[in-house]
């Protein structure tokens, strides 16, 4: 079932490790199948090495188990969640990527200092939570995902592709599980672009937002210029 769309998913969880954003079993990557909707997700604390197209786990939207012989990861019912609120989602990527999950753990957002930032993000990169007591002894991972989608209240998903979770780490995302990939290790170099920024000059205004517009326009939306037209290249 979804051959397709397990090798995809397994080729980003295997991302993950080769740009070194998890270590041992941390994180995971999913995809959704919008058309059947189902998702393939990692399985819960199975070593990257040793995962095969196979062993991916595949779910419904309500987290029921459609095929696969191993637990699913325990962030699911975040992925599902998002997956839900967010219809233009088609993989999610959750890691503790060690400088995103610094600005995560201090309770900040990224501001957009630099222009390699607004490419990707039309502003900081968000920062949602904390969880309440209730919220994280039931439905924990559920109610992470709940407290993103709040936190996006007013925000565009494919402007800000990205999400720090207060004290946890970072979700990403895009319309297939290899971008949702390629967003962690972009959000990765920002984060560390950053936090040495503000080591050197701990009181730098952001980017002007004049200039955060430019570029993130000229990759993103109907104007973009970025880049050649696919029907051109050949």
């Amino acid at each position: 079932m979804l051959e397709r769309l397990r090798a995809e998913v397994l080729e980003a969880n295997l991302e993950l490790v080769r740009q070194g954003l998890v270590l041992y079993t941390f994180g995971n990557a999913s995809g959704i199948c919008r058309e059947d909707g189902l998702v393939a997700i990692k399985p819960s604390g199975v070593p990257y090495d040793a995962m095969r197209p196979e062993d991916l786990v595949i779910t419904d939207l309500d987290g029921r188990v459609v095929e696969g012989a191993l637990r699913p990861s325990s962030d699911l019912a975040t992925h599902l969640v998002l997956y839900r609120a967010f219809p233009s989602l088609g993989g999610v990527v959750h890691t503790h990527s060690r400088y995103a999950t610094a600005w995560a753990q201090a309770g900040r957002e990224i501001p957009c200092f630099g222009t390699t930032h607004a490419d990707y993000f039309r502003g900081p990169v968000p920062l949602a939570g904390p969880l309440p007591a209730g919220d994280i002894e039931t439905g924990y991972e559920t109610n992470t995902g709940r407290a993103i989608v709040r936190r996006f209240s007013g925000l565009d998903p494919e402007e800000f592709p990205a999400v720090l979770v207060d004290g946890h780490g970072p979700f990403c995302w895009g319309a297939s599980a290899a971008e949702a990939a390629h967003i962690a290790v972009v959000l990765e170099h920002i984060a560390h672009m950053a936090y040495c920024t503000v080591t050197l000059n701990q009181g730098l205004a952001p980017l002007p937002a004049v200039l955060q517009d430019k570029h993130f326009l000229r990759k993103h939306g109907t104007g973009a210029y970025y880049g050649q037209k696919k029907e051109s290249i050949v």
